[in-house]
């Protein structure tokens, strides 16, 4: 009875030894890669508004089902977005992924450029304290993303009676964005409804550049502005989710799934900077506040048998009520410049997503491999919370698809995500993206801590 005790911690060990080290090196990539994407500057231009681009991940299963999924249940996946689904969890589960996206930008005159971007986009680790009925959540992802490049060329006038021009380029850039580290608990009251609650820490660094170079004279010299802000601050995420059987024919499962991210209060200090030549000089320093809004989601998932599941989500935030204490230039408070904009700048934003999964096998688990294989496809329509000229709404269109490639580990799985999609428009001088994106995740899963029944 020794040598199995033994043998079974052991065992555990070994697991866990796997687990921690994957959650290492997962982490190592959601902290360099992600950073030198940024340093690149190289997304949308659209990130330069507000607080950047939101990510809004869930889980790589909603992700290639338009990105809702707020009412999904599954033991393969612990779905970020509504923590009431964490109360399902059986095994102890570690999930990660990253992201590669393409974007080609063009304007109504002619312009256009190519971009690409690459990210790790989160970073999750679940397990059950009571199986199916207590469930833990802990992750780490990127809440935005400041991520562009533009340039702008001309000639100025120069010199002391402005006798001659030469030629200027102005290169605008920005990086960094505002990171999520979440933990919580999801906790089934009844076999019908389920709650779930957290607890979430925002922080980040934003900076926008603009650096100013004279390529055909030697007299002026180059001059690099920058404008930055750092916040840190706490929020918390409420979810409830309601399951129903036996609706609308035997054996079909009906699910409704809410949460509500409650507003979120920032502190930190803005400031401005100019790099000339080797010297970089602060200009000016100042504390302040933020309060990003509320967001509240609401999803219906059905399921008709073991093979089919469709999914029809909403999102809702108020971005028109986002306030800061932060003054702009000219000293008087400006509630929506941050870090550029101006009061128009920021509206509401919300989002539209459906999708579907087939398992052709269903529960058959001796079935061929590629029967077992998970289908899934969805799209969304998303009004975006950013109108750079303060009267254009901008919309984001996108069809999802995505396979989840079984293993012969129980519980683990492989997702191969993709989305193609449009946003913005080329006119009004805005500017339209065309972008496909493809992504990789890994969802290990195991059971722990397992008592051995003796024969």
């Amino acid at each position: 009875m020794r040598d199995g005790s033994m043998q079974v911690l052991s065992t555990q060990r070994f697991s866990l030894f796997t687990v921690l080290l994957a959650m290492t090196a997962l982490l190592a990539m959601a902290t360099v890669p992600t950073a030198q994407a940024q340093s690149n500057g190289e997304g949308t231009i659209y990130s330069r508004f507000g607080l950047g681009s939101l990510d809004g991940f869930s889980s790589s299963q909603s992700q290639a089902m338009g990105g809702g999924g707020y009412a999904l249940r599954s033991l393969n996946y612990n779905p970020n977005a509504n923590p009431a689904l964490w109360s399902d969890q059986v095994y102890t589960r570690l999930s990660g992924g990253a992201g590669f996206q393409s974007i080609s930008a063009e304007d109504g005159r002619g312009n256009s450029g190519q971009l690409t971007s690459g990210n790790v986009q989160a970073l999750q680790f679940n397990f059950p304290l009571y199986e199916r009925t207590l469930g833990v959540g802990l992750s780490f992802q990127p809440y935005s993303r400041t991520n562009y490049s533009a340039v702008r060329t001309g000639r100025a006038p120069v010199g002391p009676q402005k006798e001659t021009e030469a030629e200027y380029e102005v290169n605008f850039s920005g990086s960094g964005g505002l990171q999520r580290l979440r933990g919580g608990l999801g906790y089934r009251i009844s076999d019908a409804l389920s709650v779930g609650a957290t607890a979430d820490l925002l922080f980040g660094i934003i900076e926008s550049r603009r650096r100013t170079q004279w390529p055909d004279t030697q007299a002026l010299r180059d001059v690099i502005v920058s404008d930055g802000v750092q916040l840190s601050g706490l929020t918390s995420t409420l979810g409830a989710h309601l399951a129903l059987a036996d609706v609308l024919a035997s054996d079909d499962a009906l699910s409704v799934g809410a949460s509500v991210t409650l507003p979120a209060p920032l502190s930190g200090e803005r400031y401005r900077t100019l790099d000339e030549d080797l010297a970089r000089d602060t200009l000016s320093v100042q504390r302040g506040d933020v309060t990003l809004p509320w967001a509240g989601r609401l999803g219906v998932s059905y399921q008709p048998n073991a093979r089919w599941s469709f999914t029809l989500d909403g999102l809702f935030e108020p971005w028109s009520t986002f306030s800061t204490s932060f003054s702009s230039s000219g000293g008087q408070t400006s509630p929506a410049r941050f870090p550029v904009g101006g009061t128009r700048t920021l509206t509401d934003r919300w989002r539209l997503s459906t999708g579907a999964e087939v398992v052709p096998a269903g529960e058959d688990n001796l079935a061929g491999y590629f029967a077992q294989v998970a289908y899934r496809f969805g799209g969304y329509v998303e009004q975006m919370y950013v109108r750079p000229d303060g009267q254009t709404n901008l919309y984001e269109f996108a069809a999802t698809a995505g396979v989840s490639l079984p293993t012969s580990l129980a519980g683990t799985r492989i997702d191969l995500n993709t989305t193609v999609g449009t946003r913005g428009t080329t006119s009004n001088t805005l500017v339209r993206d065309t972008f496909v994106g493809v992504s990789l995740h890994i969802n290990f899963g195991e059971r722990w801590f397992q008592r051995r029944k003796l024969r």
